[in-house]
């Protein structure tokens, strides 16, 4: 078998990964999510050519180096991967540009809510569009602006959340709009997990935490190691300490990182009290404390004040294994499961 080869569902699989297939032109329904740092071009490209769907991080990164990225990208597969692009990050348009002009096939908007306009810009280049969907009256406007498909993601997960579970948003927002694909996130571990929220009718699932155990992701080993002895609870999310500074949750392992971005927070709570920095610029001064600490623990190991950003599926990671051992684990899981469920009620 070729090292390229294709991780493929079963007959049985197929019947219900059908739609989440088809949408992304994978042989698996699976997303690797866009992780800063992490899911660069050869994490992305080794995952397209293994059957399921690699997702190109913009973060924060010079408009340039992301070009690159996508370039690199794009010598490393020929099949489908998408770009995320953060609507608040500073370089959040020329990111988008690039998508746009280097005709990615597919569109991640995340961060906050994309104006319909650059939702119409990225499906006039061609591209099917996903948007991030963490509460009911979200999903409905983003469908309304275009999206081709959502992405429900519970406060479990790793990075930058909502405030909602991934139980509740199944409710509210997988049973609730079934005329567009809808990938589920936050907490997933397991394929049998991922079988189960398909006979649920989720299209497939977005999956990052897992991911970085691949031996082909180039995460520090460091930072590979804490995730292994981590336990789901240590994966705590961030307070917001005043309506004067509104920040988005980050879920990271509880380390210095995070008490440090406590006190940031708060100095810059007096700063704008006393009225010597805006609240634009405070609010891009917490962006940039998270993109630079995750930089410092993923990628040059500093696992003591760096941030850890992870879900809370990390209790459940054991070991660092290769990509397609990972990805041919999760179909076997997802394959039993059904067998198991179809044993049930026959």
């Amino acid at each position: 078998m070729s090292a390229d080869t294709p991780v493929k569902a079963t007959p049985q699989l197929d019947r219900i990964w059908k739609r989440g297939k088809e949408f992304l032109g994978t042989e698996l329904p699976i997303m690797c999510g866009a992780m800063t740092w992490i899911s660069d071009p050869d994490l992305v490209s080794r995952m397209s050519n293994l059957g399921a769907f690699g997702v190109l991080a913009a973060g924060n990164m010079p408009p340039e180096m992301f070009a690159d990225f996508v370039r690199k990208t794009r010598e490393q597969t020929d099949r489908p991967f998408a770009g995320n692009v953060i609507t608040i990050a500073p370089h959040y348009l020329p990111h988008l540009d690039i998508l746009c002009e280097q005709k990615v096939g597919h569109i991640v908007f995340a961060g906050s809510i994309p104006r319909q306009t650059e939702v119409q810009k990225a499906k006039d280049s061609g591209a099917k569009v996903l948007c991030f969907a963490s509460t009911d009256s979200i999903a409905k406007r983003m469908i309304e602006y275009g999206a081709d498909a959502l992405i429900l993601e519970g406060s479990e997960a790793g990075g930058h959340i909502g405030h909602v579970s991934t139980a509740v948003l199944l409710q509210e927002i997988l049973f609730a709009f079934p005329q567009v694909p809808i990938f589920v996130a936050g907490g997933i571990g397991t394929g049998k997990m991922i079988a189960h929220l398909s006979l649920m009718g989720a299209a497939g699932a977005q999956m990052g935490t897992r991911f970085v155990l691949a031996q082909e992701c180039n995460a520090h080993p460091k930072f590979k190691e804490v995730f292994i002895k981590a336990r789901a609870r240590e994966a705590i999310a961030t307070p917001q300490y005043s309506v004067k500074l509104p920040v988005v949750s980050v879920r990271a392992l509880n380390n210095h990182a995070m008490t440090h971005f406590g006190e940031l927070q708060l100095d810059l709570i007096g700063q704008l009290k006393a009225g010597t920095i805006g609240r634009q610029e405070a609010q891009f001064k917490v962006e940039e404390y998270w993109v630079g600490s995750l930089r410092r623990a993923a990628v040059d190991g500093d696992v003591e004040h760096g941030s850890l950003m992870a879900g809370q599926s990390v209790g459940m990671l054991r070991k660092v294994q290769p990509l397609r051992d990972i990805l041919q684990e999760i179909v076997d899981e997802a394959d039993a499961a059904v067998s198991e469920v179809r044993a049930r009620l026959g």
